[in-house]
């Protein structure tokens, strides 16, 4: 699929460019003048499309309002929810808007979310997508130029590396471009100025409390292509007070109600992830990454990575004749170029499996195929190094695939977002209590809810928790 994508990933967590294992979703660059197709393309590999009438109505009305104070007043938008657990949005140039449930849920109040639509609304009305993708046609020309005609690939491989700095120093500066227009663009438009800032340090939280650090291989690709929270939040509170006094309409309650049943996490019709155990009820799987890996649902694949990005896992499913061995299709060979070596047949909690490895210029892998009924699921384990531990890393993560039982099945239910007004002597903890939160519900609450901790709760004011249906 070819996209030219404007916009920040906010907190989402993939593998890094260089990833040994496949990616995720395709890379969403370049350009595609089928806009109907791109969109369906794209809505399609990042969770599909989710449909909720009033918060749909609500960010209508907040692009309605957000158009004619932008720089370019002519231009028309269209905002789509994508069904993704993830603080995610994004714009085409074609003026089509995505905004992840995610992030819905994340937000506390009408200002906030319009920050974030204005911020993507510079984007276009400023060409950041149209700016980059020509910048990385020319680095990719010269690279050419210098490996073809001068015969020089390493020169030619000095010449990229030199353009993806210079290319993540423009991204970073995108960024910050796009949160100084959104703020004036929604001070404009009569709302809170200092809601981006209020959203951008939810956002910083909302990523420590789910471990998207920087220490991971994750967190250090992201930093590389936008500037951190801090230095966004203090730019977007310097840009606030130049548009003035916080005398818009931050607009709390009405955007509580637009987004009251929003679901919240992981659709369990696609799987979810609870700490580093991955369950998917609909297929019958589970299975745990090792200790301190940090998992990725996504629509292809589960992903899952070290704290210091020296090993990672994919685990997917693959279509397979019943009569084509487990053996037979290790030794096929998964990896480009990569012969599949120690094959060996076994069981897996009852499931028949096959294992092998093979061997990269920089990661070794580990395989492994494991069949349940009419599927096959293939686990891809890359390590730095082939040592003791890593194999040990493998073996117990292979090990933990099972099939899920009814019980457990039954108990992985979909979890929304809920009000509930504060009553006198209610604090953070007892309206936490009352919340399904699949870990650290007070600090869940917190983030939730844009609260920092030991703050009191404000009688008859409405907060989110998290329900089951």
């Amino acid at each position: 699929m070819a996209f030219l994508l404007a916009g920040c990933a906010f907190d989402g967590t993939r593998l890094p460019d260089t990833a040994p294992l496949p990616p995720a979703a395709p890379r969403l660059t370049g350009l595609d003048r089928a806009a109907s197709r791109e969109h369906q393309q794209l809505v399609s590999a990042l969770g599909g499309e989710y449909r909720n009438a009033r918060a749909e109505q609500l960010l209508q009305q907040v692009v309605a309002k957000l158009t004619p104070a932008s720089d370019r007043p002519a231009e028309s938008y269209r905002v789509t929810i994508l069904n993704s657990p993830t603080v995610n949005a994004f714009a085409l140039p074609t003026g089509n808007v995505y905004v992840t449930r995610g992030l819905l849920a994340l937000s506390n109040d009408t200002s906030e979310i319009a920050g974030v639509l204005a911020h993507e609304i510079a984007h276009v009305t400023a060409r950041h997508a149209v700016a980059r993708a020509e910048m990385e046609q020319r680095s990719m020309l010269v690279s050419r130029v210098v490996s073809e005609v001068l015969n020089d690939p390493a020169a030619s491989e000095q010449v990229r590396d030199e353009t993806r700095l210079s290319i993540a120093g423009f991204s970073r500066a995108q960024e910050l471009e796009a949160d100084r227009i959104g703020v004036r663009t929604i001070a404009k438009a009569g709302y809170d100025p200092y809601g981006a800032a209020r959203f951008l340090v939810s956002l910083s939280r909302n990523a420590e409390l789910n471990g998207s650090s920087s220490r991971s291989a994750q967190g250090q690709n992201f930093l590389s292509t936008h500037p951190t929270t801090p230095e966004r939040v203090s730019q977007a509170i310097a840009a606030a007070r130049q548009a003035g006094s916080a005398a818009g309409a931050a607009d709390r309650n009405t955007y509580l109600n637009a987004i009251n049943g929003l679901a919240y996490g992981e659709d369990p019709a696609d799987g979810v992830v609870q700490g580093r155990r991955f369950q998917h009820p609909r297929l019958g799987i589970t299975f745990a990454g090792p200790e301190g890996f940090q998992l990725d649902n996504t629509a292809q694949a589960v992903f899952g990575v070290s704290p210091d990005g020296s090993q990672a896992l994919r685990l997917d499913a693959v279509e397979l004749p019943p009569a084509q061995s487990l053996k037979d299709f290790l030794a096929s060979g998964w990896i480009e170029g990569m012969t599949t070596q120690n094959i060996a047949e076994t069981t897996i909690n009852g499931l028949p499996a096959a294992t092998g490895t093979t061997e990269g210029k920089e990661w070794h892998f580990q395989l492994a195929a494991i069949r349940v009924d009419n599927a096959v699921y293939r686990l891809v384990y890359a390590s730095r190094d082939n040592s003791a531990a890593t194999t040990r890393a493998f073996r117990q993560t292979l090990a933990s695939f099972r099939r899920l039982s009814s019980h457990e099945i039954a108990s992985i239910r979909p979890r929304r977002i809920a009000l509930v007004t504060a009553q006198p002597g209610d604090t953070a903890e007892s309206l936490a209590s009352r919340m399904s939160a699949p870990d650290r519900p007070l600090e869940r609450f917190l983030v939730l809810n844009g609260l920092t901790a030991g703050k009191p709760l404000t009688p008859g004011w409405t907060y989110k928790i998290i329900t089951e249906e």
